[in-house]
């Protein structure tokens, strides 16, 4: 199976391009390696399904940024950002094309149908296949389940095949006609004379909604929809390094559809819970360390809190207020599996606000020591102005 090609080079836009940009790159590319201008043509049909997967997710803003954060594996399902069953189909282009052209693709002296450019036209095959509602919902994870990944599970409520009919709209399959306004197409045809010659349209059947199908006794339960409410509990993986906006994919897991059509997909947006001890910045953990004054004077060993237990670190003598210790590693894994952030560790000397007559006494005759008066060299000065590059970052 041959590599296959970054997005936004296969329909030749950059990446800060839009909607518009990609609607016309693809409808281009559309037309060059349209089968039917490329009969027998394997390498323009490849193309041309190409062509039709890079739109189907660059033209979707949520899969357009899930596939800049995490490339191919936040697009297709097979990774972060879609679980469960999945890939790009001809129902997939069916519905690219259907957006780009209005349903139909007018060719000169006459037209066809959608259904006709894969060799669906005719007796009924290229009905519409219909698809079914999405469900977006809100997870709250805790920085212990980002860093390791978890499992949950989900309760919602959401439409499928209503269990009286299967589905199907009605109690019996005898209760379901062929719709006569379409003759079973589920699509109307129109022709209209014009300066350019006789033209034809396609459209979606308005009496059966593309089905092709009229139900005459509807089913009790559903109504004739073939689709009831039901609450329905789903099991999903959340990789570890998951953070606040991002949004996992669970394919097929939405809205069922009628008559027989494709299901939705389920969202489940992260929501981050703020930790009582850590600041999270991209995949490094921040942690601010207060010290006493002689811890910073002559060093010391220190334990503090990390995710899953506690580490020991040192202090070294002569330790300034706002100085960095970096434990590497230490922060939260990164969802592409590519390593982990570090642990910054920040000293705050710690100044007492109030002192007794006794300290007070002491500290005056730390005053007078020579060794207690400032006088920074050119490294410290560089090491404060870095401290600020970092503090306004």
């Amino acid at each position: 199976m041959a590599e296959k090609r970054d997005y936004y080079e296969v329909l030749g836009v950059a990446k800060d391009a839009s909607a518009e940009d990609i609607k016309k790159a693809y409808r281009k590319l559309a037309l060059q390696y349209h089968p039917d201008r490329n009969p027998g043509d394997k390498v323009a049909e490849e193309k041309f399904k190409e062509a039709a997967e890079a739109y189907d997710v660059l033209s979707d803003s949520q899969k357009r940024a899930s596939y800049d954060k995490f490339g191919f594996a936040g697009a297709d399902g097979s990774g972060f950002g879609g679980f469960g069953g999945g890939g790009f189909s001809v129902e997939d282009i069916f519905r690219n094309f259907g957006d780009i052209f209005g349903g139909h693709f007018g060719g000169s002296g006459g037209g066809f149908g959608f259904g006709d450019i894969f060799g669906f036209g005719g007796g009924g095959s290229g009905r519409r296949v219909e698809r079914g509602s999405d469900i977006r919902i809100h997870l709250k994870l805790t920085l212990e389940e980002i860093m390791s990944g978890v499992d949950k599970k989900v309760k919602i409520t959401k439409l499928v095949h209503c269990p009286d009919c299967a589905g199907k709209g009605a109690l019996s399959d005898s209760d379901i006609k062929s719709c006569p306004e379409c003759k079973g197409s589920g699509y109307v045809v129109k022709t209209a004379r014009s300066i350019f010659g006789i033209t034809q349209s396609q459209s979606v059947c308005g009496r059966c909604g593309g089905s092709g199908k009229v139900i005459e006794k509807p089913c009790r339960k559903c109504g004739g929809s073939g689709l009831v409410k039901s609450p329905e509990e789903i099991s999903f993986k959340v990789p570890a390094g998951v953070a606040q906006g991002m949004t996992l994919t669970l394919q097929g897991k939405g809205n069922a559809a009628r008559n027989g059509g494709v299901n939705g997909d389920l969202y489940v947006a992260i929501d981050e819970i703020p930790h009582k001890d850590f600041e999270r910045d991209g995949n490094d953990l921040i942690y601010p360390l207060f010290i006493s004054i002689p811890d910073a004077i002559t060093g010391s060993e220190v334990e503090i809190p990390a995710i899953g237990g506690r580490l020991k670190i040192k202090v070294p003598a002569g330790t300034q207020s706002g100085k960095m210790l970096r434990l590497k590693g230490k922060g939260v894994p990164d969802v592409n599996g590519y390593g982990a952030g570090d642990l910054l560790v920040y000293v705050q000397v710690w100044i007492p606000s109030k002192l007794t007559a006794e300290e007070k006494e002491l500290v005056e005759k730390l005053r007078k020591c020579q060794s207690f008066n400032p006088i920074p060299n050119s490294d410290d000065k560089r090491g404060f102005f870095e401290r600020l590059k970092v503090f306004f970052r």
